[in-house]
């Protein structure tokens, strides 16, 4: 068969014969740039617990305790023109962002990696930050150059501190590393890797000075003049001709997300900028922005609610403690009925401060009545006093109407929860004083109208001008007397007869079924 030459064909037919022929391979690839990682941009190598989100984040970690994520472009890149040649520039830069649970705690942080194969097996989470491990830790053999975003203080890899950024050469040590931040107008600024917020790295590295750069802002700030860490060495001992880059992370105890916004890479010049209105968006940092109505209306309504049920309460429990019985006795027969919480505010809560004096039936103290200011004295009968029921109404049936210008005057009397007082006209606690009134008021009562004391003699007796006479030779004894007169008490007999009529008769009355049933 005569072949044609290629020179005497048509135009028309040479291209279609060129387009036939099998394509040669193009030129290595020396740069790429992800302004996000969506759908169309997620062609790169993952491992771990590395994953896209739908907005387009690489999450190198997702809150995992304990865990490490691995991003890597699956092409590896030239950057040695022969395997002895020296390493030539190359440059990258990306957008991260670390979300923790905590203001001041987090996972351990974000690692950019030049490494010889698309990932790195056997490498540790927590503080080895999914680079390496005990046992390859510091070897030669590895030719890893790393610049890590440490968020975590470790003593064992000699760390200056927590939050700091680092170029590692092999190994966990540092060979180069400064406290994270950037430089404004000559002035260092710090930033916190943990804030949540979205930053900026640009790492460099010139093959004709030897030298890698190493520079930091916020996001919404260009790149500035003066690099954090700039690290004077030939790299060529250590990166072989091709090798892959990429990202790790790792997370501890602390329950931390990792995220890459964006990233751009090239070999012999600078990485390109990124398109920020196509830079994928955070997640929500902390809880989410809860209304006001939840967070100050609820707490004051609880607040209220409480007040108001405190307020019910302390009014049932002051209600319950000053609570009185009344009955039909009481009604027929007694003197004035004193308020518990009356004669509670009038001896101060019956401090032992106002005690009188006590005794078998009870203790005695003294108060002043909150309305009228009038100085009582108040008796509280014990509960383990003999005094019964039965001898409380007798006494405040009959005592209770006496009246006479020498005894001490019965005012009245208060019920509450079987608790039983007496309130008397106070006298002033002078031992001498009532004993000498006492003994008095016993004199003028004598039986025989002749012994007793006339006005003058009274006064004389109570001022101190003349000593009472002996009580015995005026035939006068614990016993008693019998009245022969009733001088002074004929208005006590009529209302004394009268109510022991009523009381101890009366059918339909309380106190008379007290009384006649001995309770």
């Amino acid at each position: 068969m005569f072949l044609t030459p290629l020179f005497s064909l048509s135009p028309l037919l040479l291209l279609l014969l060129l387009a036939l022929l099998p394509s040669t391979p193009a030129k290595d690839h020396l740069s790429f740039t992800f302004n996000n990682f969506k759908a169309a941009s997620r062609n790169l190598t993952l491992d771990g617990i590395a994953e896209f989100t739908p907005s387009g984040l690489l999450a190198l970690t997702n809150g995992t305790r304990q865990e490490n994520g691995h991003a890597f472009f699956p092409t590896p890149f030239p950057f040695k023109p022969s395997p002895n040649a020296s390493v030539s520039s190359f440059s990258a830069s990306f957008i991260f962002s670390i979300i923790a649970d905590y203001p001041t705690l987090s996972g351990h942080g974000i690692v950019f990696v030049v490494a010889p194969a698309p990932g790195l097996p056997g490498a540790l989470s927590s503080h080895w930050l999914g680079l390496f491990n005990e046992t390859n830790n510091g070897k030669s053999t590895n030719h890893v150059v790393a610049v890590e975003l440490d968020a975590i203080y470790s003593s064992q890899f000699q760390d200056i501190k927590d939050n700091h950024v680092g170029i590692d050469i092999n190994g966990m040590d540092s060979v180069e590393f400064k406290a994270a931040g950037y430089y404004s107008n000559g002035r260092f600024q710090n930033l916190s890797l943990i804030s949540g917020e979205a930053m900026q790295v640009w790492i460099e590295y010139d093959g004709g000075e030897k030298e890698m750069k190493v520079t930091m802002a916020p996001v919404h700030l260009p790149k500035p003049s003066t690099p954090l860490l700039t690290l004077s060495k030939d790299l060529s001992p250590i990166l072989n001709q091709t090798m892959y880059v990429g990202f790790s992370s790792s997370t501890g105890s602390v329950p931390t997300s990792h995220y890459i916004l964006a990233w751009s890479f090239k070999i012999n010049g600078s990485a390109d900028g990124f398109d920020f209105s196509q830079l994928p968006k955070l997640p929500r940092i902390g809880h989410k922005k809860v209304s006001r109505l939840l967070t100050i209306g609820l707490p004051l309504s609880l607040v209220l609610v409480f007040g108001v049920l405190s307020g019910v309460v302390y009014y049932v429990r002051r209600k319950r403690k000053f609570a009185e019985v009344l009955e039909d006795w009481e009604l027929d027969y007694g003197l004035h009925r004193f308020k518990y919480k009356d004669l509670y505010i009038a001896t101060k809560g019956f401090k032992e401060k106002g005690l009188l004096g006590s005794g078998g039936f009870g203790r005695v103290y003294r108060g002043v009545l909150p309305t009228s200011k009038v100085e009582v004295a108040v008796k509280r009968l014990s509960h383990e006093s003999v005094q019964g029921m039965k001898e409380f109404v007798a006494e405040i049936v009959s005592i209770g109407r006496l009246r006479h210008r020498n005894l001490v005057q019965l005012l009245g009397y208060c019920r509450r929860k079987g608790e039983l007082l007496l309130v008397y006209d106070y006298m002033p606690n002078r031992r001498e004083e009532v004993e000498l009134v006492l003994k008095l008021g016993l004199l003028c009562s004598h039986s025989e109208p002749v012994a007793r004391p006339n006005m003058r003699q009274v006064v004389e007796y109570l001022e101190g001008d003349i000593p009472l006479p002996e009580l015995k030779l005026m035939g006068i004894s614990a016993a008693g007397l019998t009245f022969a007169h009733r001088d002074g008490f004929d208005d006590f007999a009529l209302s004394y007869q009268s109510s022991i009529g009523n009381a101890f008769s009366h059918s339909s009355s309380v106190a008379g079924s007290l009384l006649s049933e001995g309770k």
